[in-house]
């Protein structure tokens, strides 16, 4: 038995209310003395254990949109909480950023590679730039499946020198109904890729794309036939009265998810809390765009972060350091991330963004720390787990059914 939900959308924010079904409200007039109306979504069913099929309906559970479950991912958690017991208490000095030593080791592959790594961001502009070509000593290799701590460095202290071993998890591609992507705090077009423009460095987008976490999915069902408002939506589902949900996945979305697998395709998620603040980092390889003078390897990082207290915090600058496989160490200082300084409060904790870094070389690793103020006047650095940048064999030629060319370029 589930449980059933009054659903608003109040002031562009989510409210859940225990009630016995799901609503929305939606606006009549502005004259209007009761300016809105509830409209029956659908009734909520109960979460499962096992995986989600295709066509499953679902509300997400941080956010409060609508969605539909396209296909499944496996990826590998890294939860640096899992390895630090100690309990963070708030002290009088901030937490230092940390040094210029990398803070954990990755398998980097083949130490080989040559060549002059040089990095660019996108979305989070730099302020300032530093380049640091004797960061060599930070190049490791761990058991693959492990990311391990840095011995030469005592400023991260993340995970008291232990090894942060995956765990797998189940998460979700899937549609988000257009009708909520104004009132989600988190880009619904974060889902990029590179196009077939080898003159340009040009991305495309598709508008509506999430990967959503197995706990993060409530489950429902609807009895409309066309219950989700995507373009998408009826290329790839077709409504099945008999199936279990009954929406049931067309061929050309397994022709889809197959073309565009590369960059469609996530392997790791990294975990981190400081001071009752999460952040989530799920990075992903786009491709190479070869020139005649260098190779250049471009991927995109999407976070989240989450405010698990109970005082309202606001990210207010970024500190990010891009670790190349060849040695250069780089550095990324701003305000905030992607225009904007989030609030994250009890009432509304979480804020989820993308971004892109590029390399001339096939791998290296990022990270870095958000500062962020509390309402009591407490500032701090929230660290950002370390993740590293892998790069495949597999690139995108083509662009895939529904991209939209993106107006601005990557610098």
């Amino acid at each position: 038995m589930g449980f059933l939900l009054h659903f608003f959308k109040l002031d562009k924010r989510w409210q859940l209310l225990p009630k016995s079904d799901i609503f929305f409200k939606r606006s009549i007039k502005k004259q209007a003395v009761s300016p809105t109306k509830l409209a029956e979504v659908g009734r909520l069913l109960e979460a499962k254990e096992g995986r989600y099929d295709t066509g499953q309906l679902f509300l997400h559970r941080i956010f409060g949109y609508r969605g539909v479950i396209l296909f499944p991912w496996t990826a590998r958690v890294y939860d640096r909480d899992l390895h630090n017991t100690r309990k963070q208490t708030p002290t009088a000095t901030p937490t230092p950023c940390p040094t210029e030593a990398s803070p954990f080791n990755f398998n980097t592959g083949n130490s080989d590679n040559s060549g002059t790594p040089a990095a660019a961001h996108s979305n989070d502009a730099p302020t300032a730039w530093h380049a640091n070509k004797n960061a060599t000593d930070t190049q490791g290799t761990t058991a693959m499946g492990t990311a391990k701590p840095a011995t030469n460095t005592s400023a991260s202290n993340s995970v008291d020198a232990k090894e942060v071993k995956g765990k797998t998890q189940t998460f979700y591609q899937v549609l988000i109904d257009t009708r909520d992507c104004p009132y989600i705090r988190a880009q619904t077009e974060a889902v990029t890729f590179l196009g077939n423009q080898d003159s340009n460095r040009s991305l495309y987008a598709i508008p509506g794309l999430d990967y959503v976490a197995h706990d993060d999915i409530m489950p429902y069902c609807s009895t409309d036939k066309h219950p989700l408002q995507h373009e998408l939506f009826d290329k790839f589902l077709s409504y099945a009265a008999d199936a279990e949900p009954p929406f049931v996945g067309q061929d050309t979305l397994k022709a889809w998810q197959e073309k565009n697998h590369p960059w469609l395709d996530m392997s790791d998620v990294h975990k981190e809390t400081t001071e009752n603040v999460r952040i989530t980092v799920i990075p992903f390889y786009m491709g190479c765009r070869e020139t005649p003078a260098s190779s250049v390897y471009w991927w995109r990082y999407c976070i989240r972060l989450e405010n698990l207290g109970e005082l309202s915090v606001q990210l207010r600058e970024r500190h990010w350091r891009i670790f190349s496989l060849s040695g250069t160490l780089e550095t990324v200082r701003g305000r905030g991330v992607v225009g904007q300084e989030p609030i994250l409060s009890p009432r509304l904790p979480a804020f989820q963004y993308s971004s892109h870094v590029s390399l001339q070389a096939p791998s290296g690793h990022m990270w870095g720390t958000f500062r962020l103020e509390r309402e009591d006047g407490y500032a701090f650095d929230c660290k950002i787990p370390p993740f590293s940048l892998e790069s495949k064999p597999d690139d995108v030629s083509t662009p895939p059914v529904g991209g939209a060319a993106a107006n601005d370029e990557v610098d």
